[in-house]
């Protein structure tokens, strides 16, 4: 599993990313002087490689293994039934986040899944998935077991895992 949480530390309320500033050390040279590393991704690129690079992705509350609402807990249950290798970032870290991935989605709740890059909706769709044991995702037409779907996603996983 693969958790992140976001970029850098989360916005004050001006939304600036806070930094630490230490005063003028007259004995400290300028190249030593503590810097702010940040990315020069945008929070969009950031989703996109997200779901491009991962079979499966969340963006839930908390983490996998602390999630900090029940829906992310269940979301992550119902997928962990399968053996898959989950992607997460957790959307309370950075707010600029969250208001990304609900854009890139068109959709205003979270968890949020993507399977095989493609917006899958929340715990409640997973959960119907799994208890119906069929899909219909959008654009596809395509109708099979959630595990067919996640099947072979898990196959790599465990090929990964023995390598």
């Amino acid at each position: 599993m693969s958790y992140s949480s976001g970029l850098g530390s989360a916005p004050n309320a001006n939304g600036d990313t806070p930094t630490t500033r230490v005063t003028a050390d007259p004995d400290t040279h300028q190249d030593f002087q503590p810097t702010s590393k940040s990315s020069e991704m945008s929070f969009d690129d950031i989703v996109a490689q997200d779901i491009k690079e991962h079979p499966i992705v969340i963006y839930m509350k908390g983490y996998p293994d602390a999630p900090r609402c029940g829906f992310s807990a269940l979301a992550v249950k119902v997928l962990q039934q399968y053996g898959v290798p989950i992607s997460a970032r957790d959307i309370l870290s950075d707010l600029r986040l969250k208001e990304t991935v609900k854009a890139y989605s068109n959709w205003p709740t979270f968890p949020q899944i993507f399977i095989k890059g493609e917006f899958v909706g929340g715990s409640d769709i997973i959960l119907t998935m799994h208890q119906a044991s069929e899909l219909i995702m959008a654009g596809f037409n395509l109708k099979g077991e959630l595990k067919e779907l996640l099947g072979d996603i898990a196959q790599k996983g465990e090929q990964n895992g023995s390598s």
